[in-house]
Order: C-alpha cells, then sequence, then structure tokens
C-alpha cells in the first residue's frame, strides 16, 4: 500500500514551518523505503489534492491550532478532521480542511488518514521555530515514526534488525 507523508505550513511564519522541519527529520529514518512518498506540501494547497486522492494511506505533519499550552503534540485521526469549504479569493488560500471536503465530495478520500501535529506558540513574519514546538519535535517525530511503523514500513532503526517485516 502507498503512504503519503506530508509536510504543510511555511517556513517563514514561525511556528508554522513545523510540519516541513519534522517532514525532513522524519524521511531520515526511512531512506529507504520505496513504499512512501514525502511531499513537501508547504502551502500547496489545491495542488496537493491528486497525491491525497491516489494514497492508500496519508500521515500529515503540522502546527495545528487547538486551544491548548503551545508545545502539547496532538493526533488526530482522518474522521475527526473538521471538513469544510468556505469562500477564498484564490485557489493558494486552500487549507487541508477544504481539501478533504473537496476529496470527501468527489468520494476519493484515502481510506487511512491521520495528522501528527503541535499547538503553535506564535504564527507571524519570522524563521525558526519558538522553543515549546522546537521541544516538541523529537516526540512529534517519534509519534509519527510509530505510526509508520504500525503500518510497515521499515526505517533505519528497524533496518539493523534481523526481523522480516510484514507490509500491510
Amino acid at each position: 500500500m502507498s503512504t503519503v507523508v506530508v509536510g504543510l505550513g511555511s517556513p517563514l511564519m514561525g511556528d508554522d514551518g513545523l510540519g516541513l522541519v519534522a517532514l525532513e527529520r522524519l524521511r531520515a529514518e526511512f531512506p529507504s523505503d520505496p513504499s512512501l512518498d514525502w511531499i513537501d506540501g508547504g502551502t500547496a494547497g489545491l495542488a496537493l489534492l491528486p497525491a491525497l486522492e491516489s494514497a492508500q494511506r496519508v500521515l500529515l505533519l503540522d502546527a495545528i491550532e487547538f486551544g491548548s499550552a503551545p508545545g502539547t503534540r496532538i493526533e488526530i485521526d482522518g474522521p475527526e478532521l473538521p471538513r469544510r469549504l468556505s469562500a477564498k479569493l484564490s485557489p493558494h488560500q486552500i487549507d487541508v480542511g477544504e481539501l478533504l471536503a473537496l476529496a470527501a465530495l468527489r468520494d476519493t478520500e484515502p481510506p487511512v488518514l491521520v495528522a501528527f501535529g503541535v499547538q503553535p506558540a506564535c504564527v507571524a513574519l519570522g524563521v525558526g521555530l519558538s522553543a515549546p514546538v522546537s521541544s516538541a519535535l523529537d516526540g512529534l517525530v517519534a509519534d509519527a515514526g510509530a505510526r509508520l511503523r504500525a503500518w510497515g514500513h521499515v526505517g533505519s532503526v528497524d533496518a539493523a534488525s534481523d526481523a522480516v517485516v510484514e507490509r500491510s
């Protein structure tokens, strides 16, 4: 089964760049798994729809506003992710909720979808993650890596083992 890992956000907006930093860290843990596709989704908006629709499993990495203390990690399974459509001035303004709503309308949502994120402290013009979000990064990458391993993907830590990992 194909798995797509998407890092979301803008590295020019402080903590919003978390998804892209996490994507690169996670990619380094799974350097040779051909069934993983890595997408720097940045702020790609509607351009992500084909990748989302064609995957069997999608793992999203992002800074997620959920009203908790900065640096708090969250995992949201597909059915719990919000789906909504709203008026936009540009297709570049489309967010994940709208992508999921479009995929649902087209009946092309991925069978398995999960988002891993961290509550941002500061989403404003600036480069680099805040201290609380930076401190949560290792845990976020570990959580996402554990999910990929549960799905049968082999990471660099797993490759050192003699055990055979069966793909699902």
